[in-house]
């Protein structure tokens, strides 16, 4: 059973409750209890981090949508879109013993590819790593913080 862990994020009131031997944390936006895995401890703070504190409007936000990427069914960990429904940013969340490495970003590219989100995001929970891409060059420039929602 997982116990939550403090992550390298604002704390959130979660609504967390156990039953049968597992617990559980309630989704805000999907309105739904979810068992309680690390890399969900991680998605649950940053889906917050990026309403409270950086303004992204929570009706703009999908999580866990599905994609086909080489005839396989994957699924991205949050993806954000602009009010016109135009993919944003596109968030990868790992559990915090999972190490953001190049093998994680080659992962969000991949689905990327799918999506073509002008944002990159990783995390988990711990470090977390922000890209604007330019799909006319190829290159990513990596920013130390996250712009607010209004000004991507």
């Amino acid at each position: 059973m997982f116990k939550p862990t403090p992550l390298n994020l604002p704390p959130y009131p979660f609504k967390i409750t156990e039953k049968d031997n597992q617990v559980f944390i309630f989704d805000q936006l999907r309105k739904k209890h979810l068992v309680l895995t690390p890399e969900e401890w991680v998605r649950q703070h940053f889906i917050q981090h990026l309403i409270a504190n950086h303004k992204f409007p929570k009706t703009l936000i999908n999580i866990e949508g599905g994609l086909v990427l080489n005839q396989l069914q994957k699924r991205s960990d949050i993806l954000v879109f602009n009010a016109n429904g135009e993919k944003l940013m596109l968030i990868e969340c790992k559990a915090p013993k999972v190490k953001i490495t190049e093998t994680v970003f080659d992962q969000a590219l991949r689905y990327n590819s799918i999506h073509q989100a002008p944002w990159i995001v990783l995390t988990n929970g711990l470090k977390h790593v922000y890209a604007k891409l330019n799909f006319t060059s190829g290159e990513a420039e990596f920013v130390e913080e996250l712009p607010l929602y209004l000004n991507l």
